[in-house]
């Protein structure tokens, strides 16, 4: 098992180092002449970045002082997700750099024809037919070339004549090797032209690229610190009775609380959850990452919360490694209700809430049987649970409903397309035999305060009565 996990490990590092390799020879090396200071900085950019990430990754995991995980947080985490956009354009611009290089080719290909044929004829290229028959006066026979076998001498001063024996060297010849403005070349047949078209190819390509990376980051960081957007989704329950139609759950998970997202955001979260008025507040999970001790002052605007049959609360995995008794009472003591393998019988419906499945290595795992094992089948029945796949044990258990986070949407993408592999549903509602499962996006991130193709949420779920 050792072995196993060991060369998964190098196997991981070898990926991570030859992906940055690949980014540091398109952005640097390759838009360049020759060795010198641009390599060394981008060298050191790359390495020291990861050296924030993985500071940032240890310094939370590890409980370091909470003021050295904010300052590794920041730029560690961004670098993160800037170094996955920086490789995905990167690679995107292998696709773009032929292309532009061959229209450059056919581009200075036309010049050179252009130029040789207005050569050929004593005309300029930029000259018009009818300039070239102004210059002949009518009746006039053409001037002789020096091509002509016997053509004499027009110019005052002739030519100096080459020595028959002088070698063809190329101070003989005429070079061009001017490059034009655009990184075509006026020589395009001259093959010193070549790597001039190379390199302008190459820091058009890098350039672009990395506009495109810190353009997607800064606009998926803007994002996430604005506060989550408002979702509203119907589901119709059988089981509803009439007098519960048009009940609205708040439905908001994954705030991640921590380092990045601190007080300032739980109190953007909590003013978008009151302004739709829910008749309840679930919140499913990944509530914060770390202590009570650090995160307790940023957690505090919970308090406020606002529902007519009160908020719920359900441990996430993060809770887990954060202290997960430790936030449970402090959740408590803020108003909110924890649902910890428990069920409250509301007037119309039942709520239930089961412990996160990272909880099982605490002996403090999901009990469906406690939670729901003697309800009243009669009833309509909403189950809080963190993770989607536990969708399977809710199917078992008759519950209508099953409201899920963890996903994040997958965040960053094609983080969805990984989400998607691990969860049976990465975001929004489904169904699944007689229960519907709903997952939010979630409203704060993991990590890179950043979202990508995955925009944050609070979901206001209407439930919906057949009978209605």
């Amino acid at each position: 098992m050792v072995v196993v996990f060991v060369l998964a490990a190098l196997l991981v590092v070898g990926v991570l180092v030859t992906a940055n390799w690949y980014v540091w020879r398109r952005l640097f090396r390759d838009t360049t002449r020759a060795p010198g200071p641009v390599r060394r900085i981008g060298a050191a950019v790359i390495a020291g970045g990861w050296v924030l990430t993985v500071g940032a990754l240890v310094a939370e995991r590890a409980g370091a002082p909470f003021w050295l995980q904010r300052a590794l947080a920041w730029p560690g985490f961004l670098w993160l997700a800037l170094s996955l956009y920086l490789l995905l354009a990167v690679v995107a611009g292998e696709i773009v750099r032929p292309l532009l290089r061959r229209y450059l080719e056919r581009r200075a290909a036309a010049r050179q024809a252009r130029a040789t044929t207005g050569a050929e004829t004593g005309v300029e290229p930029s000259a018009s037919p009818a300039a070239a028959d102004e210059r002949i006066p009518a009746g006039t026979a053409p001037p002789q070339t020096s091509d002509a076998p016997d053509a004499p001498q027009t110019s005052d001063t002739p030519d100096t004549p080459k020595a028959p024996d002088a070698p063809d060297t190329p101070s003989s010849r005429t070079t061009d090797t001017t490059e034009g403005a655009d990184g075509s070349d006026a020589g395009a047949a001259n093959p010193l032209a070549r790597p001039s078209r190379r390199l302008f190819v190459s820091r058009v390509v890098a350039g672009a690229a990395a506009a495109a990376a810190v353009g997607t980051v800064g606009h998926g960081t803007y994002g996430v610190l604005t506060g989550p957007k408002v979702k509203r989704v119907t589901v119709p329950l059988a089981r509803l009775p009439r007098a519960a139609h048009g009940f609205r759950i708040a439905v908001v998970s994954d705030i991640h609380l921590g380092p990045v997202l601190g007080r300032g955001f739980a109190q953007r979260v909590v003013d978008t959850i009151n302004s739709t008025q829910p008749d309840l507040v679930a919140v499913v999970g990944d509530l914060v990452d770390g202590s009570v001790k650090d995160l307790g002052p940023a957690a505090a605007p919970l308090s406020q919360l606002k529902a007519r049959h009160g908020a719920y609360f359900v441990t996430g995995n993060h809770e887990y490694f954060s202290g997960a008794e430790q936030w449970v009472a402090e959740v408590r003591r803020l108003g909110l209700l924890p649902l910890e393998n428990a069920r409250t019988e509301l007037p119309h419906f039942d709520l239930a809430g089961v412990n996160d499945v990272a909880g099982e290595d605490e002996g403090q795992g999901p009990d469906y049987a406690r939670a729901l094992g003697d309800r009243d089948r009669s009833r309509a029945c909403v189950l809080l649970a963190h993770q989607p796949v536990q969708i399977h044990d809710a199917v078992d258990h008759g519950v209508d409903l099953q409201l899920s986070g963890h996903t994040h949407g997958g965040q960053l993408w094609p983080g969805n397309l990984i989400a998607g592999a691990a969860n049976p549903t990465v975001a929004g509602l489904e169904r699944y035999g007689d229960t519907q499962l709903y997952v939010s996006r979630g409203a704060g991130a993991w990590g890179p305060p950043t979202r990508v193709g995955a925009p944050s949420d609070i979901t206001v779920i209407e439930l919906a009565s057949r009978k209605a």
